[in-house]
């Protein structure tokens, strides 16, 4: 594609049509012959400064704000959103994409919203994707992902392979991060979600009210208007997330205890399932859920809300939840002991979802809930004696151990942890700390590892070793006295 039909509409200055663009990208140690280097002001460098390296690497023209200041010979694109730009560029670049694109955004659930909505449709007919911190799912691959949500010239080139390779339907998370760095704004979205809000990157936006602003632009700015805004009513924020979404023009359905479009009437806990009574239209289902915890019933009425959005009959959207299977690393099963104890592992590494979680298990739980958990490091630091608190007051049994330290001090970030916790117990190492946990449950008791989920390293300074909650609950449990 040539820079004048790249850039038509999106960017004004160069625009020579005998320039061929190959590629793009903000990344100039991954400039290639032909590609347009995107200079863009990030948090920690500026773009503008390695302009001289993109094009010693071969790069055709340059893309920047209109006020970014550019020492070099290429051709240059000027645009007042250099971001929204790249990724409008990239998808034009990159081609079709699948039809039926929908995203999910919130502080927690999103992983599991996407991972529903995929399995919804897929038993529904259709060929479904899903995208998010776990990686990709397709019907041909799945592959670990780095990111929540993918930068925006990988994320259109990954939709346009999968539209290549006749996938029809995605879901994928909308981390508020790529929200506000623009990594959606290429998509064209048939419906959208929220689940709800919590304290979470507070290390990144400056308050909560602006972390809401950033989930708020996948309906203010990348929802056309009168598609589905798919809302959960029970959170705190429901109410504004409403309001913005009704505001920006969406058509607003609510799922939840308040929901007016799928409406929870009823709701019994069992240990691995929940049977629900979920009214819809006037009419009264009965669905058994098989996974535990409120909150994965709270995620499974959003992604059967963004399945009948996106044109799923309400009948065989809400019978596939009697089908789903849980993301990986929430609230998963990881083992189950001699004693009959069932040990869960989960990613919750923020507030709200660590309570979640803790709250899930109690009404199954006749004897303890024994918890292990820590705080990442280069994160919210704010969060930590929230955790702590939350952690001691939920748990019969609360265990501190390390998360993913990174250029953190381990034993530093514990502290803070127990600033909120004086009753908690410190075990630093991750392993010890699990066994530990594991050789303390006796029958009727439940056993939660928080943190890590799916992950399978642990970081400690600028290295990653191989750790994996699920293993270490299966050797642990294989290792107790019997």
């Amino acid at each position: 594609m040539n820079l004048r039909e790249l850039s038509e509409g999106l960017a004004t200055g160069a625009d020579d049509a005998s320039i061929e663009i190959s590629g793009l990208t903000a990344d100039s140690r991954a400039v290639r012959p032909g590609f347009l280097f995107a200079a863009l002001a990030g948090t920690r460098t500026d773009g503008a400064r390695f302009v001289a390296d993109a094009q010693a690497a071969g790069a055709s023209a340059v893309l920047a704000a209109p006020d970014t200041v550019l020492e070099t010979s290429l051709p240059i694109l000027r645009a007042p959103d250099a971001r929204r730009a790249l990724a409008l560029m990239a998808a034009r670049l990159a081609g079709p994409q699948p039809d039926h694109i929908v995203a999910v955004t919130g502080t927690a659930g999103k992983t599991s919203v996407a991972a529903f909505l995929r399995q919804i449709w897929a038993r529904a007919g259709k060929q479904a994707a899903s995208i998010g911190t776990t990686g990709l799912v397709s019907p041909t691959r799945t592959e670990y992902g780095s990111l929540t949500t993918p930068e925006p010239v990988a994320l259109a080139n990954l939709l346009a392979e999968l539209a290549r390779e006749g996938v029809t339907h995605v879901s994928m998370e909308a981390s508020s991060h790529g929200l506000e760095q623009r990594r959606l704004d290429g998509l064209t979205l048939r419906a959208a979600g929220f689940t709800n809000l919590g304290r979470d990157h507070m290390d990144y936006h400056a308050s909560v009210e602006e972390y809401f602003a950033a989930k708020m632009r996948l309906f203010d700015t990348l929802l056309p208007k009168g598609r589905p805004a798919v809302i959960f009513a029970d959170d705190r924020w429901s109410g504004a997330a409403i309001e913005a979404a009704q505001k920006a023009g969406a058509s607003v359905m609510t799922v939840g205890r308040e929901g007016g479009f799928l409406k929870l009437k009823r709701l019994e806990h069992e240990r691995r399932r929940q049977v629900a009574e979920i009214e819809v239209v006037g009419k009264l289902h009965r669905i058994v859920l098989p996974l535990a915890g409120e909150f994965q019933m709270s995620n499974a009425l959003v992604a059967a809300g963004l399945a009948i959005a996106s044109g799923v009959n309400i009948e065989d959207a809400l019978h596939a939840l009697e089908y789903l299977e849980g993301a990986p690393g929430r609230l998963e099963l990881a083992g189950t002991t001699a004693a009959g104890v069932p040990v869960y592992v989960d990613y919750a590494h923020k507030p709200e979802a660590l309570e979640n979680v803790l709250s899930a298990v109690r009404p199954f739980t006749t004897g303890r809930v024994i918890v292990v958990f820590g705080c990442g490091g280069d994160r919210d630091r704010g969060k930590r004696p929230i955790m702590g608190g939350i952690a001691t007051r939920l748990a019969d049994i609360a265990i501190l151990t390390d998360d993913n330290p990174r250029s953190e001090e381990a034993a530093a970030i514990r502290a803070e942890v127990l600033e909120g916790a004086p009753g908690a117990e410190e075990i630093g190492d991750r392993r010890q700390a699990i066994r530990e946990a594991i050789s303390r449950a006796g029958a009727g008791d439940t056993v939660v590892i928080a943190g890590k989920g799916h992950e399978n390293g642990q970081t400690i300074g600028a290295q990653t070793f191989p750790f994996s909650d699920h293993e270490e609950v299966r050797l642990a449990i294989a290792d107790a006295p019997r």
